[in-house]
């Protein structure tokens, strides 16, 4: 198999504190799109000087949003396949390896599988999916994708489902998937779920979108 060219897309909303030495970690497995998502912080100024692609939107559009910027940029580029880690700190950069080997051995999809999820509609969700799917963590944020997978569907996520519809889309194809176990560093500054009601109330409309 030809080796592939890989794009690693960050969505991050004011994380200056921690976006430079997640992108220093993580630009030797490819190349590094961070879409600052509308952050009133200098999040864009440090991941350009560390050496990422930046794509700016002018106001905060929400993570499945960041994404899909993130996606069409790495498509254009030319990239062939697409890896998704939080700016946050918690996804370890050494894990990309991993995910790029699963890539070269065959996969379509590589999911990551956190060793905790904080919310009970997370454990909801993941009822559901890995009965459906076999899929044990559908709300991880570091997840692995092959662009004719994206270019199928023609978008990453465009029904605010946090980042499973690319995902979805993929398992009822019956695309070939692997997952990676990994620990969950520990997060510097606000979940991107925002507070824990409006946070279980997203997920489970993610899930009811999803069924």
């Amino acid at each position: 198999m030809d080796r592939l060219r890989i794009a690693l897309v960050i969505p991050a909303f004011n994380e200056a504190a921690t976006i430079g030495d997640v992108v220093v970690r993580t630009i030797q497995y490819g190349t590094c799109v961070v879409v600052d998502d509308g952050s009133t912080d200098a999040t864009a100024l440090t991941a350009r000087a560390a050496g990422a692609v930046v794509i700016s939107h002018a106001v905060n559009q929400g993570y499945d949003a960041a994404i899909n910027t993130g996606f069409q940029t790495a498509t254009s580029s030319g990239c062939n396949a697409i890896i998704t880690l939080d700016a946050d700190g918690q996804h370890n950069p050494e894990l990309l390896q991993k995910f790029i080997d699963s890539l070269h051995s065959g996969a379509d999809m590589v999911l990551g599988v956190r060793d905790q999820r904080p919310r009970l509609a997370e454990h909801v969700f993941a009822f559901y999916t890995q009965w459906r799917f076999g899929i044990a963590d559908p709300l991880c944020g570091m997840k692995a994708y092959r662009t004719e997978l994206y270019k199928a569907l023609g978008h990453f996520d465009l029904q605010g489902s946090i980042g499973t519809e690319l995902m979805l889309f993929g398992a009822r194809r019956g695309c070939n998937m692997a997952s990676i176990p990994f620990l969950v560093g520990e997060r510097v500054g606000q979940p991107r779920f925002g507070r824990k009601l409006t946070a279980n109330l997203k997920i489970f409309r993610a899930l009811w979108l999803a069924i």
